[in-house]
């Protein structure tokens, strides 16, 4: 019978090297020193495990160290390009620190974000980064209650003890209406997302304070939209140029938001930038590249994963909680083609 036929087992590594099961066991975690196990019993064991083809119990490793190696990440769409981006950046600074991810996708509803949380912490997972639904968060402060290390990014509370990593969205609003102003236009519609999502509120709050102090007005009827998604921002766009045929900008709160108002303005032959200019808010690797690349409010996506993960990290060194519940990421202004002067 040969290694790959069985499943190999620390006691066959131990009775092909001639030593007890606890020697071969701490001869292959690294205690040999510890327990005084000499570097030729060390190399005969290795040589066993080897030969044996033998794989250690990551399960059993993890209760006996009191630790998975896991990092439990759940984002509200995976298939939109600023999560999927969240999510490799944290991926990657996680493994920079030797940990493993496990990855859900909530599909924009809270019982699946619950969900996820579950399965997650049935895994023993030692962290959690979280991109909530945005709606309700008492789930969430139920984990943080239990002491393990939880950083929300993104869609965040207003007022909350639990720690959060967001973007200047009210400040990142205000940017993208000063664009708009300075180009000359008036009458300037909103494709929102979710409008329960504090993201959704402050974007709107920034870009309607800004709209104001040049004189100017965003009445509800040039807000559109329920979603951050692409479908979302097609049927708001749709809606506001057959019903508000003066509008000469758009302001997207997401760039699938600006996708689907592309499609739209497209539809009805009206041509981005010379009679529709579009503006959104996030950044994708596709904006740049569609055929009139958009002008976006950038958010720092490589700071925001790394900044998480950085107070994951710190929290699970030393015991304790961030001092600073609160950690703000800047936005910046990426001016393409989609953004002209208005026609008067």
């Amino acid at each position: 019978m040969t290694a790959d036929s069985f499943t190999v087992t620390l006691q066959d590594v131990a009775s092909a090297a001639g030593v007890s099961t606890s020697t071969a066991s701490r001869a292959l975690n690294g205690r040999a020193d510890t327990y005084r196990i000499s570097p030729h019993t060390v190399e005969r064991v290795q040589q066993a495990a080897s030969k044996l083809g033998f794989q250690p119990s990551q399960t059993a490793r993890s209760l006996r160290l009191k630790r998975s190696g896991l990092i439990g990440v759940v984002v509200p769409d995976i298939a939109n390009p600023f999560f999927s981006a969240i999510t490799r950046i944290v991926t990657l600074a996680a493994e920079a620190e030797q940990y493993s991810v496990l990855i859900g996708d909530s599909r924009e509803a809270t019982e699946h974000e619950e969900r996820h949380l579950q399965q997650f912490l049935a895994r023993q997972v030692e962290a959690l980064v979280v991109c909530p639904v945005g709606i309700e968060f008492s789930h969430l402060e139920a984990i943080q209650r239990s002491g393990l290390p939880l950083v929300l990014v993104d869609r965040c509370p207003g007022r909350s003890s639990l720690v959060r990593v967001t973007s200047d969205h009210s400040g990142g609003a205000a940017q993208a209406a000063r664009l708009l102003i300075e180009q000359g236009h008036c009458h300037i519609g909103v494709l929102q997302g979710l409008p329960e999502t504090l993201p959704n509120k402050l974007r709107l709050e920034g870009f309607r304070q800004q709209l104001e102090q040049a004189g100017l007005s965003l009445p509800d009827e040039m807000i559109a939209g329920d979603n951050f998604t692409e479908t979302s921002g097609y049927q708001a766009a749709c809606r506001l140029l057959d019903e508000q045929p003066q509008l000469t900008a758009l302001f997207a709160f997401s760039t699938p938001n600006a996708f689907g108002a592309l499609r739209a303005a497209r539809e009805r032959n009206r041509s981005v930038p010379d009679d529709l200019s579009i503006i959104a808010f996030d950044d994708s690797p596709h904006a740049s590249f569609v055929a009139t690349p958009l002008t976006t409010i950038a958010q720092d996506i490589d700071a925001l994963g790394t900044r998480a993960v950085e107070l994951i990290m710190n929290q699970l060194k030393t015991g304790k909680p961030p001092g600073r519940t609160k950690h703000q990421i800047g936005v910046t202004a990426i001016q393409r083609a989609s953004v002209t002067k208005a026609k008067l």
